[in-house]
């Protein structure tokens, strides 16, 4: 295990509408509250990651980053679960929940869920 495996390079970033809308449209759905994943696999490319928090749930900006820094730093620890497995993922993290939890406990949930999907 080298220390690049604990990068999020711009280049796995999701950030594409298009790619994005077909994550939305025809991705697989797993769910451990409060972290709801939808992802679909991609040919030969990175994994790309996206994280999204509701403002309906989150109404300060404050505490809607602090979640998406958390999702994000979940995946960057964990994401050697999903790169081992050899295929590549559109994946977008939705945070559910209507309360913040500890970043220990949102760790554990992104390490299970990313089990999962492979």
């Amino acid at each position: 295990m080298n220390l690049k495996s604990f990068t999020y390079p711009e280049k796995e970033k999701l950030k594409s509408r298009k790619l994005i809308k077909k994550v939305f449209e025809k991705g697989k759905t797993i769910k451990s509250y409060p972290v709801l994943i939808r992802y679909i696999e991609l040919d030969d490319e990175n994994n790309k990651v996206g994280v999204s928090v509701s403002k309906r749930n989150f109404k300060k900006a404050v505490d809607r980053i602090r979640i998406k820094r958390q999702l994000r730093e979940a995946y960057r620890l964990n994401k050697e679960n999903l790169t081992n497995s050899g295929s590549k993922f559109a994946i977008m993290f939705l945070f559910i929940g209507k309360k913040k939890i500890p970043s220990k406990k949102l760790n554990n949930k992104v390490k299970m869920l990313l089990k999962e999907i492979r």
